[in-house]
């Protein structure tokens, strides 16, 4: 089944009440908590106290996005068993991640395996909390292409690595959507946004997500022919205001008629 939530680093300058607050009003269901503001890696305090507050609204914790690096920043000080135990005490039962600190054409061989051998190691370790790791799909990092992403997966081959989708900005439709497609056997959740750029290093224009309802409708027709539960998440808004959040959260509950 297919539920809407929000993903909590749209608004890094709200608190977690205030983004509780909106969630709620907007009849979304799932917040995905950011490690950078709202949820610091190892602040186990402030965990405890965002998730007894999503609960206590009635909504779900739909993932940590921790904005870890795989292969990357283990070495830079901040391990991942930290991340991992603030996922655990926020109750949220993915982690999010990235593919290392780069991009793949950037990437030679030695770098590409020490994301791919990081990543089996946080895989194990999350299995054994109960937490699922899941790949971002994202430019600057080893999912930055369909084919990328694909083989990632595949080197890495680990049960409890999944992968999250949204679509590449400026990519055509039939790519994305077969982006999409060669990650549903792993997917856990999906960013939900339109945005419009004349090319993929252009400067992005953030639209409101009605306007993408022809392939959103696309997108989503995928996800839900898995058979299992994900999240469409909306991350970022035009302008940054929480009224264009609860229009776009309009248009998500719509599309997945709740």
């Amino acid at each position: 089944m297919l539920f809407g939530g929000l993903v909590s680093i749209t608004f890094r300058k709200l608190t977690p009440r205030e983004i509780v607050g909106w969630v709620a009003q907007s009849g979304l269901t799932g917040i995905e908590w950011g490690g950078d503001v709202h949820v610091p890696h190892g602040d186990l305090a402030q965990a405890r106290q965002v998730a007894q507050m999503t609960a206590d609204a009635g909504l779900t914790v739909a993932a940590y996005g921790s904005y870890y690096r795989a292969g990357a920043n283990e070495a830079a000080g901040l391990a991942f068993g930290r991340v991992l135990e603030t996922a655990v005490v926020l109750a949220a039962p993915t982690v999010r991640v990235w593919a290392g600190d780069r991009g793949s054409a950037e990437a030679d061989a030695g770098q590409r395996a020490a994301v791919v051998a990081d990543l089996r190691r946080i895989a194990d370790l999350a299995g054994a909390a109960g937490v699922t790791v899941s790949l971002e799909f994202h430019r600057g990092t080893l999912t930055d292409t369909n084919e990328s992403a694909a083989r990632l997966l595949a080197e890495a081959a680990h049960p409890n690595l999944r992968a999250y989708w949204q679509p590449p900005v400026a990519a055509a439709p039939a790519y994305c959507l077969a982006g999409l497609r060669a990650l549903l056997s792993a997917l856990t959740n999906i960013h939900a946004f339109h945005w419009l750029a004349a090319a993929p290093a252009a400067a992005v224009e953030r639209r409101p997500l009605a306007e993408g309802a022809a392939l959103w409708r696309s997108y989503l027709a995928e996800a839900a022919a898995t058979g299992r539960d994900h999240y469409l998440l909306i991350e970022f808004v035009r302008d940054e205001t929480p009224a264009q959040f609860l229009a776009d959260a309009q248009t998500l509950k719509a599309w997945l008629r709740l």
